[in-house]
């Protein structure tokens, strides 16, 4: 007894496995591109700048500053408890310095709007306090000047990894 099957060649195309196989491939290629091309519109980069040539501008001046930092051999210590909410921490200055006042930068490495700035008042012994909401984790850039901007001390800061950050001015930076 035979059965009365049609041919492969008489069955339509799409009764066959191999073209939906073949198709496959494309198919999840265009979905991936439409994916991406949804997170790039969606997600905008926050870390390219539209003032990029007068920033670039500023990076001598920020280097002077280093220096000058380097040159009053300064030095500042924060220590963070989380979960009292308090930022801590010294800023020392062998050379003289004289900070009343201090601006500190606590600069998330992705997100602008997630940046903190402090203003510290600093006590003749150099110890400042301040409340600090809990920080996200993450590798934090942690700037530190004077008031009229003639210094500066920048660091990373690996939170929660790192409890506490020193930040020392570059030796090499004075020459």
């Amino acid at each position: 007894m035979m059965q009365n099957k049609a041919p492969v060649s008489a069955r339509p195309w799409y009764a066959h496995r191999w073209p939906w196989l073949l198709m496959l491939g494309p198919a999840a290629v265009v979905a991936a591109g439409v994916v991406t091309m949804w997170l790039a519109f969606a997600h905008q980069d926050a870390l390219v700048v539209d003032d990029y040539y007068k920033q670039g501008r500023a990076i001598n001046k920020d280097l002077r500053r280093d220096a000058e930092a380097a040159r009053l051999k300064m030095a500042l210590r924060l220590n963070y408890n989380a979960a009292e909410g308090r930022l801590a921490g010294t800023l020392e200055s062998p050379a003289g310095a004289g900070t009343q006042e201090l601006d500190l930068r606590l600069i998330h490495p992705t997100l602008p709007q997630d940046d903190i700035d402090l203003k510290l008042r600093v006590d003749d012994a150099g110890r400042f306090e301040a409340a600090l909401p809990l920080l996200p984790i993450g590798h934090w850039q942690v700037q530190a000047e004077d008031q009229q901007q003639n210094w500066r001390l920048t660091g990373v800061w690996a939170w929660p990894q790192q409890r506490q950050i020193e930040l020392k001015a570059d030796a090499d930076a004075a020459g």
